[in-house]
């Protein structure tokens, strides 16, 4: 964490002292209430609730200190207080502050799916050359970027942060709290739609992350994709590209799923080759680790020590995490969230797997705009093409998935539908049989996690 005196954090702020001792430290920044640790400095955002209402409770928690924009009636004893501006600014200003005297390479991940896969694999793969800093969990927004830098120390040589964005102009905001050196975008799909009029304007909101990069900065850039290939003529310098296409700097071919935590291919990097495999059995994870190793091979990581961390891959918290239940029945939790795209890989993956029945417990997928029932038609239209055995759907747009299934030719006894997780979490142990290969997927809102929860619970 940064250690910093209360009038070091003033000054950087450009705020005032309004209370407090200007030698005292903080080496702990937050904006929750309810998440204090002892001696943390609490910034009191405005935003649906205002933090100022909060810092009470912060400092009955542990808090010795609040960042504040507005006049308090009453100041807590024993509190330090700086007044600013704008407290929202004041956390960015301070991270950005924070990072510029930390010499760090910076990597920025962007892309409409997969950025915390991509992050958690880059930071993976550079932390044995590079002491590495990573985002927290998804800390990727305007407010999780900065929190995240505020955890650097004098030890860090490396930064691995997530862009993420749902409105134009998000990204490059972030590039400006923090420049990166090495700017990944890991795709270009059709998510947030609900916000952008076409999949182009998708694109130009993620090309912002090569628009704020460093001048000398490096771009890893999917290759197999055209609107991220389009991009390139804006960089002052040549890419690395990644993916499956003979023109990508890093690539896989000859590709085999061997189970559901094993997929085997050709691994090309700058010049080097070798067979290889990585514990996931979704082409999704294995762009994300070609994605990671275009980084760590700017970073002058050794071909070989990629190869060997990328066989020691581990998923993150309800992402492609593969469980084990009674009858011999196989789950995989790919709960954290859903789109379009990734549905699509994961329905394929699910595909090619030996076992029992396919069975697919698909959630709503959220923020697609005037074309989500098209959406969810068209992921019920996949599961059939994937050869799908039973598909069960969850939520009040999902039932658009059962009727695409339906009309694709998908026997209605094999179809189930329910309003909610909840129900579907009270109805799915009656529905699975020994063998059965479980996929559960579906937008975080849907809370589809609860199903995978209850299967856990019953041992089925």
């Amino acid at each position: 964490m940064a250690e910093l005196r209360l009038g070091q954090i003033a000054e950087k702020l450009n705020g005032k002292i309004e209370q407090g001792d200007p030698s005292s430290r903080f080496s702990d920044f937050s904006i929750d209430s309810r998440d204090i640790k002892k001696g943390s400095l609490f910034f009191a955002l405005k935003g649906q609730r205002d933090g100022h209402d909060f810092i009470p409770d912060a400092v009955r928690n542990g808090a010795k200190g609040a960042v504040i924009s507005k006049d308090l009636s009453s100041l807590e004893n024993s509190t330090a207080y700086i007044k600013v501006d704008h407290t929202l600014k004041a956390l960015q200003r301070l991270a950005h502050r924070v990072l510029l005297e930390h010499k760090v390479k910076v990597i920025g991940i962007t892309g409409s799916t997969g950025k915390t896969t991509t992050k958690e694999f880059t930071a993976e793969l550079i932390k044995k050359k590079y002491h590495t800093l990573k985002s927290l969990g998804n800390f990727n927004n305007h407010i999780g970027l900065p929190l995240s830098l505020l955890r650097l120390n004098k030890e860090h040589e490396a930064a691995v942060l997530e862009y993420g964005m749902s409105h134009k102009g998000e990204v490059l905001t972030l590039t400006r709290i923090a420049q990166p050196d090495i700017a990944i975008i890991c795709n270009v799909y059709p998510v947030h739609m609900e916000f952008f009029k076409n999949i182009h304007q998708i694109a130009d909101a993620k090309k912002e992350i090569l628009d704020g990069m460093n001048p000398g900065g490096t771009a890893v850039l999917n290759g197999d994709q055209p609107l991220i290939l389009s991009m390139m003529k804006s960089l002052r310098k040549k890419p690395v590209l990644f993916g499956l296409t003979d023109k990508c700097d890093v690539r896989a071919c000859n590709i085999h799923v061997h189970s559901l935590e094993k997929i085997s291919f050709d691994f090309i990097c700058m010049g080097c080759r070798a067979r290889t495999f990585i514990p996931f059995s979704n082409r999704g994870y294995l762009y994300n680790f070609l994605a990671a190793a275009g980084a760590a091979s700017v970073l002058s990581v050794p071909f070989e020590e990629i190869v060997e961390t990328g066989k020691k891959l581990k998923p993150s918290d309800n992402r492609w995490e593969i469980l084990c239940l009674a009858d011999n029945i196989k789950v995989i939790n790919d709960s954290y969230n859903s789109n379009p795209a990734a549905l699509e890989e994961a329905l394929k993956s699910l595909s090619v797997q030996n076992g029992g029945r396919k069975i697919a417990v698909l959630g709503d997928m959220l923020e697609l705009g005037d074309r989500q029932e098209d959406f969810h038609r068209a992921a019920g239209k996949s599961a059939v093409q994937n050869g799908i055995d039973m598909l069960i759907t969850v939520g009040p747009l999902a039932k658009y998935m059962a009727e695409g299934a339906l009309d694709s030719g998908m026997v209605l006894h094999n179809i189930h539908s329910f309003s909610d997780s909840e129900e579907a979490a009270r109805e799915m142990p009656s529905l699975l049989r020994q063998n059965d290969i479980v996929l559960i997927k579906g937008s975080r809102g849907v809370k589809i996690e609860k199903i995978v929860h209850a299967l856990k619970k019953g041992g089925k």
